[in-house]
């Protein structure tokens, strides 16, 4: 994509950057927003938990976890080499009024440039939906409870403490059972996941859903639930190494959205927030 400043013609990254303040101006107010981080979406049946918002120009995207439209079984955790559904596929969107569309899957985009990095394939399990223009003015890019992010980022030191939203339908739609906070208690896969017991854990439905730092920033994205090393764990997908991966695979200008309410490390007042 081009652009033209001061008679120059520069990349589209420019036009992109140059779109975000713009449509930032658009976003629905965080307290009344339907459409947020956190929300669930439907692919054929598969119900998940969407992570962050993404933009790349004027285009806006949720993210949730590429299993989350993978076709075989649960079992099945291998992006290189488990099936998935379509770009192209409908996503039902809670709080949107029009379904989004499965506009990247990292399964898919590995599978297509083949891609054999063990670890790449065991743990990039990172899609974006794209919303309907029509729903773009119904969107917040806040965490509830939480706020931020504050931007993209890493997870400190084993011990760290980090924050989640998980909106499985196994919590029966109540809201104060959402904010979960725990502790990054092992890496693996050469940085491409972190293993976090949070209280309490994500569970089946949970899968996609963010995880932030103890700065605010957007670090992760859950994608299983781990037998070792210790029951009832999670193995969260690094999300700045997701988003390296998507850039190079077709979205060079994506960008996380921030929040637009400040970052608030508590998981009480998350909870009294929900």
């Amino acid at each position: 994509m081009n652009r033209f400043v001061s008679g120059a013609v520069v990349s589209l990254a420019t036009v992109a950057l140059l779109l975000l303040p713009s449509l930032a101006s658009a976003w629905s107010p965080a307290g009344s927003a339907p459409v947020h981080p956190g929300v669930q979406t439907h692919t054929q049946g598969a119900q998940c938990t969407s992570n962050f918002v993404f933009q790349e120009g004027s285009t806006v995207y949720l993210g949730q976890a590429a299993h989350c439209s993978g076709t075989g079984e649960a079992t099945e955790t291998d992006g290189c080499t488990s099936a998935s559904l379509p770009v192209g596929t409908a996503v039902e969107v809670s709080g949107a009024s029009k379904p989004g569309t499965l506009a990247y899957n990292s399964w898919l985009s590995m599978q297509a440039s083949g891609e054999s990095d063990p670890d790449t394939c065991a743990y990039n399990d990172f899609a974006l939906v794209r919303l309907d223009p029509a729903d773009v003015g119904r969107v917040n890019p806040s965490v509830p409870g939480y706020g931020g992010p504050t931007g993209v980022g890493t997870i400190g030191d084993l011990g760290s403490i980090v924050f989640s939203y998980g909106n499985s339908e196994l919590r029966l739609g109540i809201a104060k059972l959402s904010p979960k906070q725990g502790t990054v208690i092992q890496n693996e896969g050469n940085g491409w996941s972190h293993v976090v017991a949070t209280v309490t854990p994500g569970v089946p439905g949970d899968s996609g859903s963010g995880f932030i730092n103890e700065d605010g920033q957007a670090f992760g994205v859950l994608s299983t639930l781990q037998l070792a090393p210790l029951t009832g764990t999670n193995g969260v997908g690094d999300l700045g190494k997701g988003l390296a991966y998507a850039r190079a695979h077709g979205f060079p200008n994506l960008q996380l959205v921030s929040g637009t309410q400040p970052f608030n490390p508590s998981l009480v007042g998350a909870i009294l927030g929900a």
